[in-house]
């Protein structure tokens, strides 16, 4: 039976259309694999089609094709492509409830051990990562943590690692600090400079910056806590998985998994291996 009986010419030809669009993307995407290593290929695909075409467009390009073309011979171009294929949306103790959270219920049991191990895993320009230092300070524990901050993106690491943020951003900032429990007037832990506020060195003498793909790469240190926060979103099911296996072989047992407020454990493989610590924040333990 012919598949597109019923259809006019007019839907036909739109079909072709999206099924030869559909087909570029998986190339642009193998390309991106095989020649630089970058894995998008089970990223949720209405938004990266979104995202493609927005690249498209500032390249004044016409088609899928043509941007495959010039990003396989221009790495400047893969660049930007990648910075818009990654998702970078983060603020200071971004949704306060959960830092607060993290305060009350899962730093009382970290005090109990010798040495902390944090992974914050996509963490961007480095907002987040500087809030669980503040938090980890004030504490008594960030003297006996490090803290591994790592992100697919060179641009985003080099940003997080010069903790340099606009000025104008420090009143919400505070607001967001004072609702997640702060202890002290923000503003000891940045100088201003300009219009722009500087995060105190010494709130980075703890934290490691690395560039690590949660899609290709492996375990690299088994962790007390890790953070991610809002980028499990934007894959597919099969690579949700996979990247839950990832933290899961991370996690000492005990340990603590910290989703995003649209993110879930719930349907993927290793459910059952965690207990609940914070239904609304997303705070789980992996259980021994």
């Amino acid at each position: 039976m012919d598949r597109d009986k019923g259809l006019d010419s007019g839907d036909r030809n739109e079909k072709v259309e999206e099924e030869r669009e559909r087909l570029e993307i998986q190339l642009l995407l193998e390309g991106l694999y095989r020649f630089y290593g970058y894995d998008f290929r089970n990223y949720a695909y209405p938004s990266l089609r979104r995202r493609i075409w927005h690249r498209i467009y500032a390249e004044r390009l016409q088609s899928v094709s043509g941007l495959l073309e010039r990003v396989l011979h221009d790495k400047r171009c893969m660049k930007r492509l990648i910075g818009d294929l990654v998702i970078h949306v983060t603020e200071m103790y971004r949704d306060p409830s959960m830092f607060a959270a993290f305060r009350e219920r899962v730093v009382p049991l970290l005090k109990e051990l010798p040495a902390i191990r944090i992974w914050h895993a996509g963490c961007s320009t480095g907002e987040e990562v500087y809030s669980t230092a503040i938090l980890l300070y004030e504490e008594g524990l960030y003297e006996r943590s490090t803290i591994y901050a790592t992100d697919i993106n060179e641009e985003v690491l080099h940003a997080a690692e010069r903790a340099s943020y606009p000025l104008k951003k420090m009143q919400e900032y505070t607001k967001n600090y004072m609702l997640a429990g702060g202890k002290e007037a923000f503003s000891e832990y940045y100088a201003a400079s300009g219009d722009t506020a500087v995060i105190h060195p010494m709130l980075k003498e703890h934290i490691v910056f690395a560039q690590h793909n949660l899609v290709t790469d492996r375990s690299f240190n088994e962790f007390h806590v890790i953070f991610c926060r809002n980028v499990l979103i934007y894959f597919d099911a099969t690579l949700q998985n996979q990247v839950h296996g990832l933290f899961y072989e991370s996690l000492t047992p005990g340990g603590y998994l910290v989703l995003g407020s649209k993110e879930s454990i719930t349907f993927t493989k290793h459910a059952d291996g965690y207990e609940t610590l914070d239904t609304q924040e997303k705070i789980f333990r992996k259980m021994k």
